[in-house]
């Protein structure tokens, strides 16, 4: 048995088992019987049974947000994310089966009109999802979903640190046994993630750089497809005509809204220096207004670090900054309260030379940097081996897009960070060590399942073995 901690209460109250590498192949096994079936039940039966299970969910909605309060920390947050699950299932059982069609046809060939093709849609048998610990739910419901919808079938294994939503989910599970039948749970720690890999025909993992090239590794020995959604050191530029109240207010949301425990947070701020007071007041004022919620009641803005050893890695990297120069305006250390809080930390006199502005924190940390020109910022932003997301502010949309068609990530919000948060349906992949593989949102999300067979006719004669015959040569 894996024991599992209370990041409020600091204490190891939970534990969960650990699936055994025979019992993976024979849960697997069971999977590449099941899925054959639900192929054949077609697009139209599978958004039936993912409707049914949306209905399913959202009877353990109570539950759910109960189980994922106590993993996180986050209570709020929590019962959004019960929901947020619920409207991800209905968006692919209404969206996956107008993508599929879209996809398959037929037609004739423009190099050779006799030869008439249709293409046939294979998704891959099994596929495993191995998710985080920072959005139990719907970090493992994006993938889980999606592969689904396209007709596969799938292992997942929820991350061992936030596991208790996995209770609740499964009575919403085996609520519709046809789909019970293809997505199976199991648990456990990395091993268990390892021991997947060698079943399965695919393999989706969010999580750490570190763990994603030992996922690879063993995915490519393995000869299948890795789709990895790894780290970020998201950058924002504040253009010197921003909206000062503005894009602070969304900075802080995306850096410090979930204890900054998100690939796609802000973790590097770029300001120009015509604004960088006013704005570094700005910041300071609104991150004032937030408080801890390691009160009796649990009222407040920040909640707990869920992995306990993430203060070492958030305290090393202000450490290294103050070392080097940087100015601590707010927090700074973490607050121990059975749990572990990182309080809103806001740092100055920054440069690359810090660890805070080159490695990933994950932790509610914002790093401000003071810029000259815009062709500073832009190689500032660049200069990492991370390439997620960012944002740029200006009360100049055109000014902004050109600022953001430089930067070297996926995705960019203007006027706002991290909408990929909140909007699924906007396909972009992950540059540099953030990721790799199809788009993991829109309809990319789907068709990455997907192999293409063509079916390839010939409605004339076929050419002679006399095409490849040499004639004579003759001399002149």
């Amino acid at each position: 048995m894996l024991p599992v901690r209370n990041p409020r209460t600091g204490e190891w109250d939970h534990e969960i088992p650990i699936t055994s590498p025979d019992d993976i192949a024979s849960i697997t096994t069971a999977l590449r019987a099941e899925q054959a079936q639900w192929v054949a039940t077609g697009a139209s039966g599978r958004a039936a049974c993912l409707n049914r299970f949306a209905d399913a969910v959202m009877a353990e909605v109570g539950p759910l947000g109960q189980a994922l309060s106590i993993d996180t920390g986050r209570s709020t947050f929590a019962q959004f994310e019960a929901i947020k699950s619920v409207e991800l299932i209905r968006m692919w059982a209404e969206r996956a089966g107008p993508i599929l069609e879209e996809l398959a046809g037929a037609g004739q060939s423009g190099q050779v009109p006799a030869v008439h093709y249709q293409h046939r849609l294979i998704p891959y048998q099994v596929v495993a999802v191995i998710s985080p610990w920072n959005v139990p739910l719907l970090l493992a419901m994006i993938d889980s979903l999606a592969a689904l919808s396209a007709g596969c079938s799938v292992l997942l294994k929820p991350s061992e640190v936030t596991p208790r939503f996995i209770e609740p989910l499964q009575r919403a599970l085996d609520a519709v046994p046809e789909l019970a039948a293809v997505l199976r749970i199991v648990t456990g720690g990395p091993e268990t993630g390892m021991a997947m890999i060698e079943q399965v025909d695919a393999v989706c993992f969010t999580g750490s750089v570190k763990t994603g090239r030992q996922v690879s590794q063993q995915a490519a020995a393995c000869f299948i497809p890795a789709f990895l959604e790894l780290g970020g050191k998201d950058p924002a530029i504040v253009l010197p005509d921003a909206d000062i109240s503005l894009a602070a207010r969304a900075i802080i949301r995306s850096a410090i809204g979930m204890t900054g425990q998100a690939c796609q947070s802000l973790e590097r701020i770029y300001c120009h220096e015509s604004i960088a007071e006013p704005f570094t007041e700005e910041l300071l004022v609104q991150l004032k207004a937030l408080s801890l919620t390691c009160t009796e009641d649990g009222a407040g803005d920040i909640a707990p670090l869920i992995f306990e050893r993430q203060v070492e890695t958030i305290q090393a990297q202000v450490d290294d900054a103050l070392a080097k120069g940087a100015t601590c305006l707010l927090g700074g250390e973490p607050v121990q309260a059975g749990g572990i809080w990182y309080p809103p930390t806001l740092l100055t006199n920054v440069n690359h030379d810090m660890l805070i502005m080159q490695d990933e924190t994950f932790g509610p940390v914002i790093p401000v940097v003071i810029y000259g020109d815009v062709e500073e910022a832009v190689a500032l932003a660049n200069d990492s081996a991370f390439g997620l997301s960012a944002a740029v502010f200006s009360a100049d949309t055109d000014a902004a897009k050109a600022v953001a068609e430089r930067l070297q990530v996926g995705a960019i919000s203007i006027n706002d960070a991290s909408l990929t948060g909140i909007v699924n349906d906007v396909e972009k992949n992950s540059f540099r060590f953030s990721g790799m593989g199809g788009s993991r949102m829109g309809p990319a999300g789907l068709t990455r399942f997907l192999r293409k067979r063509a079916l390839l006719i010939q409605t004339g004669e076929p050419a002679p073995v006399q095409l490849f015959s040499d004639t004579a040569q003759t001399e002149t």
